[in-house]
């Protein structure tokens, strides 16, 4: 009996948990040390902090 070959890569997410787009996006390298240093007083990550900080300012 043949067997399966393994797939290679990361198993995709389940269904409604995948974020829906990404949207490239450039900074300036000053714009960024600052994200970075507001992310990490937060205790999130850089793209955790930028998502929650736009969605506040979509929401406002």
């Amino acid at each position: 009996m043949a067997q399966k070959k393994a797939k290679i890569g990361r198993p995709k997410l389940p269904k409604g948990e995948a974020k829906g787009r990404i949207v490239p996006v450039r900074f300036t390298a000053d714009d960024i040390k600052a994200i970075a240093a507001q992310a990490k007083a937060s205790k999130q990550n850089v793209s955790e902090w930028i998502r929650s900080t736009l969605r506040a300012a979509a929401n406002a």
